[in-house]
């Protein structure tokens, strides 16, 4: 079997041009104990704002879950038009993790589906067969190759800059709940077949209450091909303030294949969001870049008006629009986690 990476496949950049955006509706009321049915109108918002620049294509259970959806979507003024759904039942509502990875072959105009394995970020919320299939359900739909490549990974453990370059944690990919049988080098080696990049980039730790062991998605974002975000606790006292820090030194240090530095925007973290007596992992990283717009999470605090101004600088081309996700992020991940990009070719 050959790889993505010797058939000239590769994962574009989230800004590259979309062919649509790829949902799982959330249905599991254990992913948002006693607050599920406050998630939709904001959720419906986030497929507002995408649908106006490309197609939302949503796994859903049935005509029933069709029907649920198509309600909440039409209360929030969805245009129905620009809505797909397609019967692949699914256990959760995580597509960054579940979801297909869209491979693209700029030459052949070819397009292409790694399907890694799902376990849940680590069997922590069994059951996850439904999710470990969806990938090649899709594929088989659409009647795209689809890659195997046998180990755990997760779509919102790594970002792209779409020029050959990944960057990732060692908090996530190295934990023993993953892929205990492979080292740092040959999950490397995976990172590049299966994705077609040059170059693996590290950084440690991820924030605090980040159930998934550390992904790079609430930390550290690509916004252009020599240009990451990366958030910052300004408060000392704070949990997040080292392990955030460590990470900046880290990024000071690396250097891109052509030996430039990474030019680093300092974005801050919100303000504690705590519910139930629980440290939830609110982040402004965890925005999505959609063709018209980039969409991020907003936690009503005076400090999503920096993070939302400091954004827009980032993106010239795309409006910023910052949706509250104080009860989404209650199910421990925001709109990037809810999310999977199918690009054009």
């Amino acid at each position: 079997m050959t790889t993505p990476k010797q058939d000239n496949f590769h994962f574009p950049a989230e800004w590259h041009k979309h062919t649509a955006t790829w949902l799982s509706w959330p249905h599991k009321e254990a992913s948002w104990p006693g607050k599920i049915d406050l998630i939709y109108p904001r959720y419906c918002e986030f497929i507002k704002v995408i649908s106006e620049g490309e197609l939302v294509r949503i796994n859903v259970k049935d005509e029933q879950m069709a029907a649920f959806a198509k309600q909440q979507l039409l209360a929030a003024g969805v245009d129905l038009k620009q809505i797909e759904f397609f019967e692949f039942e699914t256990n959760d509502a995580w597509c960054r993790d579940h979801g297909p990875a869209f491979l693209i072959n700029t030459e052949t105009k070819q397009k292409a589906i790694v399907d890694w394995d799902y376990n849940a970020w680590g069997n922590k919320y069994p059951p996850f067969d439904l999710d470990d299939v969806i990938p090649t359900k899709i594929g088989e739909r659409f009647g795209l190759p689809v890659y195997h490549p046998g180990i755990v990974m997760e779509g919102g453990s790594v970002d792209f800059n779409g020029a050959g370059t990944l960057i990732t944690s060692t908090a996530c990919l190295l934990n023993k709940n993953r892929n205990p049988h492979l080292n740092q080098q040959q999950i490397e080696e995976y990172l590049q077949n299966y994705y077609g990049v040059e170059q693996v980039l590290w950084v440690g730790e991820g924030i605090i209450g980040d159930d998934t062991d550390g992904h790079i998605d609430d930390t550290v974002r690509f916004v252009n091909e020599d240009t990451v975000v990366t958030v910052i606790e300004e408060d000392k006292n704070d949990a997040n303030y080292q392990l955030l820090q460590d990470n900046l030194e880290m990024l000071k240090k690396m250097r891109l294949p052509n030996g430039k530095k990474l030019n680093i925007v300092e974005l801050p973290m919100p303000r504690e969001v705590i519910y139930e007596d629980q440290h939830l992992p609110a982040s402004y990283a965890n925005f999505y870049i959609a063709n018209s717009a980039v969409v991020m999470p907003t936690f009503r605090c005076d400090r999503d008006a920096i993070a939302l101004y400091i954004l827009q600088g980032c993106f010239p081309d795309r409006k910023v629009v910052g949706i509250d996700s104080t009860d989404i992020i209650w199910g421990l991940g925001s709109f990037h986690c809810l999310s999977q990009q199918e690009p054009e070719v």
